[in-house]
């Protein structure tokens, strides 16, 4: 007998098709209120799970005894209760590295958007205020030789540094839990404490994952550290950064701009503070949005979940510690 996958949210046909050449698949394009019930009942049968923006509870995992493996096709995994899937022997699959280039072109696009103040100055010629000579109201910052400090430096904050070392000549600070002396010959990125790259760095580039120990990593007393001539950025997730305490920062010149592509609520609201700040760029969390790559991810994605299912060891694992194949 086949094994049951529930497929959530949009597939490409091709992996839909992979899928189930060898399961029978349960497809849930949208997963709205009304298909609530019907989505319980496949899943209490189901031994894969498989889509994006997937939240899972351990409630979840009650109603789905025969579950074997999750593959989400996302890196981030802070909406899975990885201690208890582990438990249960739920092997949890993710998708790094295929995202980890189109991200980091993501976070160095938001350092160049608010150096160079391109969406602000767009409205500006668009809105017909282009009246005259541009003078230094409307200045931005270099980038170039500027230094640029990496919160975590793993696949993505390597990606971000290789693009400031080599490409505009910056000088590397990183924080991260363990050194890298590889990228230190590389790039000659220097190893300090979060204290001393918050204080030193023209640019701050947000990297590290959402866990406990990262929430509100950045909040008041971090923006006190900074120069008042320092942007932030954020592509890692909404919570590492105080946004109440970045507000503040901005609003009374502790820094000088911010670039973020995640929110501590998302979608951001509309009466936000942040939106009424012109030194901030806000994009809809689109770190790994094109098409090549969403694609590349969900590939990824059915691929580990295949393995998995067919007794095999997926490409990407996080919990290692699960029934894994002998």
């Amino acid at each position: 007998m086949h094994k049951r996958v529930v497929a959530v949210r949009r597939l490409h046909e091709e992996h839909l098709g992979q899928l189930e050449r060898d399961f029978h698949v349960d497809y849930f394009p949208e997963l709205g209120e009304s298909h609530a019930t019907r989505f319980r009942e496949v899943l209490r049968e189901a031994h894969g799970l498989i889509g994006g923006k997937l939240v899972v509870t351990p409630e979840m995992l009650d109603g789905a005894p025969h579950l074997e493996a999750i593959a989400t096709i996302s890196v981030g995994y802070d909406n899975f209760p990885v201690g208890e899937m582990t438990r249960r022997g739920i092997l949890l699959c993710n998708t790094p590295d295929v995202l980890t280039e189109t991200t980091a072109d993501t976070g160095f696009a938001l350092i160049m958007a608010v150096a160079r103040r391109v969406p602000e100055l767009d409205r500006f010629v668009r809105e017909g205020q282009w009246k005259a000579h541009i003078d230094a109201p409307h200045f931005g910052r270099d980038v170039h030789g500027k230094t640029l400090g990496l919160v975590g430096m793993g696949r993505i904050g390597a990606a971000v540094a290789r693009r400031g070392a080599l490409g505009f000549g910056m000088p590397i600070l990183y924080s991260n839990a363990s050194p890298k002396p590889e990228l230190e010959a590389e790039l000659g990125a220097r190893r300090c404490s979060l204290e001393a790259l918050l204080e030193c760095a023209d640019f701050v580039c947000v990297t590290v994952p959402l866990a406990a120990q990262t929430r509100h990593l950045i909040a008041r007393d971090q923006f006190r550290r900074m120069k008042r001539s320092a942007i932030i950025v954020n592509i890692a997730r909404g919570p590492v950064v105080d946004e109440e305490a970045l507000v503040q920062a901005l609003e009374e010149g502790w820094i000088a701009g911010a670039g973020l592509d995640v929110y501590e609520t998302e979608p951001l609201p509309i009466d936000s503070p942040l939106l009424r700040l012109p030194q901030v760029v806000t994009l809809p969390h689109i770190g790994s949005a094109t098409h090549e790559t969403r694609i590349a991810m969900a590939q990824r994605a059915v691929d580990n979940l295949c393995l998995a299912l067919k007794g095999e060891r997926p490409i990407n694992i996080v919990n290692e510690e699960a029934c894994l194949p002998s």
